[in-house]
């Protein structure tokens, strides 16, 4: 009883839902609490999946049956008269004439036919979705699926560290037999495993510490047609410009520095697997693409059609962003001709759609890309995701921060590639920032669409071109005079020429969403401080993590597994930082600096 007691100490019980996982106290095993935003959000989209796969299913079984019907009566009135002579007996009929036995024998195959059941009634039953996990961890996102989501068979859970496949087998045991019954794990590598599985899975999730690239190839290729795959990236440094040529070789694609850069990310990495899948003749139909905390997260749908991969130039683009002045340029990589036979044909796109200074401030412009241009989202799923969450409250710990995320996404203009900030425009001009509600009303009253995007809270997606985008800019700076700016700055130059539009800044009925409105919560703060990426599972924590995990955490771990020398190191010939009482707002670094002053001085 000792011994277990002892055991026990080593961990602790962490829940979340409806699982619950044993978790060594040491960093063995990687897990990280913030992630509940993000298994949250899975789930609710593995909930929409298998409801829209039923549906998809049984729609299916009724076209089949309507075009058994249709077949049906044309088969009647053949035999009613009205085209004897294509029937099939008739035909017998007149071989018969001059070969009896041959006649005979084509009479015993259509009987025999006629017993056998028909193809329209062979319908495929459908079986309960298979899930993978490729980097399962400590297994808590397979618990949760396998308890939570109802109506999913089995749930693969794949790593390829020892300790993280004994810690999931001994979490799957702790759930009992509700999991034990529906999860497994193996210790395997997940690229290895998947491309030996191929299109087994109706759902893939690839959730890796850092940048999902080295799994997406065998991926795309566990994934059955129809299937669901779940993809994280967590990498944004790289994403979003800090490391442009490190984002090339990874995901094929240079970015570009703007206030959009969350966002291209996410097209990035959708652009991506769609490289990806292409080579196998499959292509992607993205469902949900979400910017949350500090990760993207994008949920598409893979199939299978040698043709369709050819309308792939038709969903990238280039993009072109002035190095001056916010405005920024798309470029489709391909179009498409219509000939006089109505067949189409592909072909490489027009341009260029810039020209080399940019026609507001003068600017150059760097180029980035390609980026995925198409819709992100699909509007039937995010409504219905969001849906299903609000009649399940209860079932999802991260409720608010999920139904938060979903009604900004049902908001925005998903045929609108990449967004503006408005403060941003307004800073370019050096003016003071026009409300949103009347920069709204002021592009709604211009004739175009404009709305908000879950990215930034000050973020603007519109169709309006962007010379009606500054003439706006211009009228409001007529109505609120600015300061000379110098010459050759972008601003000067916008408003150096004449509006050719008057903006109408009367409040527009549209300049609200229906969720403002209501005042439905769409941008939540952290839960807490220190909310964001954990240090990877085996790393010996030091003070270098302070910015991950805080001081009272960094203090925490010196106390269990520093050394002394460690602890010289943090601050030398001092006491150790616990006994120093490190104020949460006070940086480790900067009492580092003080204390070696200190020293210096002393006599």
């Amino acid at each position: 009883m000792a011994e277990v007691e002892d055991k026990l100490k080593d961990y602790e019980i962490k829940r979340e839902g409806e699982a619950e996982i044993l978790m060594l106290k040491s960093n063995a095993v990687f897990f990280n609490p913030v992630q509940v935003h993000n298994r949250d959000m899975s789930i609710a989209v593995l909930r929409a999946f298998v409801a829209k796969r039923k549906e998809e299913h049984e729609a299916l079984a009724n076209k089949r049956n309507k075009s058994h019907q249709k077949n049906k009566q044309g088969e009647t009135s053949i035999q009613n008269g009205e085209d004897a002579s294509t029937s099939q007996l008739d035909e017998v009929a007149v071989v018969s004439e001059k070969e009896p036995n041959k006649a005979e024998d084509e009479i015993d195959d259509l009987s025999k036919e006629a017993t056998k059941t028909p193809s329209w009634k062979v319908t495929r039953e459908l079986k309960p979705p298979l899930v993978l996990e490729a980097l399962a961890a400590s297994g808590l996102r397979s618990l949760r699926y396998a308890r939570e989501v109802d109506g999913l068979g089995k749930v693969v859970a794949l790593d390829n560290d020892k300790a993280s496949v004994e810690a999931c087998k001994r979490n799957i045991k702790f759930n009992g037999a509700s999991a034990t019954s529906k999860v497994e794990a193996h210790l395997a590598d997940a690229r290895v495993y998947m491309l030996t599985h191929p299109k087994e899975f109706d759902v893939v999730d690839l959730d890796p510490y850092g940048s999902p690239s080295i799994f997406l190839d065998s991926a795309v290729q566990a994934v059955a047609d129809g299937g669901l795959l779940m993809c994280t990236a967590t990498d944004m440094a790289v994403l979003c410009g800090t490391n442009g040529e490190v984002c090339y070789s990874k995901y094929g694609s240079y970015p570009t520095k703007g206030k959009y850069c969350h966002e291209m990310a996410l097209r990035i990495l959708l652009a991506s697997i769609e490289s990806h899948a292409n080579r196998y003749k499959r292509y992607i139909v993205p469902v949900l693409s979400v910017f949350m905390d500090f990760y993207v997260r994008v949920f598409v749908r893979v199939f299978t059609s040698a043709s369709e991969i050819k309308n792939t130039p038709l969903k990238l683009s280039y993009i072109y962003q002035c190095v001056g002045c916010d405005s920024f340029h798309l470029q489709c990589l391909g179009r498409t001709v219509s000939k006089k036979n109505n067949s189409v044909k592909h072909a490489p796109a027009i341009g260029p759609v810039v020209f080399q200074e940019c026609s507001d401030c003068g600017k150059k412009f760097n180029v980035g890309g390609p980026i995925w241009s198409a819709p992100i989202h699909d509007q039937d799923w995010v409504v219905s995701t969001l849906t299903g969450v609000k009649s399940m409250k209860d079932r999802y710990p991260a409720y608010d921060k999920i139904t938060s995320v979903l009604t900004t996404v049902s908001e925005e203009l998903h045929d609108i590639p990449l967004f503006f900030s408005l403060h941003n425009i307004a800073g370019t001009v050096k003016c003071t920032s026009p409300s949103l509600v009347m920069f709204r009303s002021a592009v709604l009253n211009a004739g175009y669409r404009i709305s908000s995007t879950h990215v930034n809270p000050l973020g603007v997606k519109s169709d309006a071109p962007w010379d009606v985008i500054w003439d706006i800019m211009r009228c409001w700076v007529k109505n609120h005079p600015i300061k000379e700016q110098p010459r050759d700055s972008p601003g000067t130059a916008i408003l150096s020429k004449s509006p050719t539009l008057e903006a109408n800044f009367s409040r527009a009925g549209a300049a609200l969403s229906k969720a403002q409105v209501k005042k439905a919560k769409r941008f939540l703060p952290n839960p807490e401080r220190h909310w964001g990426p954990k240090v990877r599972a085996g790393r010996k924590i030091t003070s270098k993590h302070i910015s991950l995990l805080g001081p009272e955490a960094i203090n925490g771990a010196l106390n269990g597994t520093v050394s002394h020398e460690d602890r010289n190191e943090v601050a030398p010939d001092k006491p150790a930082p616990e006994s120093e009482g490190i104020q949460d707002d006070e940086p480790l670094t900067k009492r580092q600096k003080i204390s070696d002053n200190e020293q210096a001085n002393e006599p």
